[in-house]
């Protein structure tokens, strides 16, 4: 399971949470939401398909904005900012995914 699918899978179990994901790809910044499964892209087109990853598998995981639920990004309320990706992938682990 890639890094993508474990936030998805996260997200499932913590309904209540949206995060966002900052990554490199291609030496470009994307910002991905996940929410309650599903991932979208703030920055780049997302497909129809949900078979279709939202990043290419090269892209680099940096930090994990974790959000009360639902989402708005006028008024985001956050629980953590800024979670480096090695420490959130850590908790994953804990949980299993």
């Amino acid at each position: 399971m890639g890094p993508l699918q474990r936030l998805e899978q996260y997200t499932i179990r913590q309904p209540q949470e949206v995060l966002i994901v900052t990554a490199e790809v291609e030496g470009e910044i994307d910002q991905v939401v996940v929410f309650k499964g599903f991932s979208s892209s703030l920055m780049r087109p997302t497909a129809f398909d949900p078979d279709v990853p939202v990043l290419p598998e090269a892209a680099h995981l940096q930090t994990v904005d974790r959000l009360q639920g639902p989402y708005s990004p006028d008024h985001p309320r956050y629980l953590e900012q800024g979670v480096p990706w090695p420490v959130f992938a850590e908790r994953l682990g804990d949980l299993g995914l």
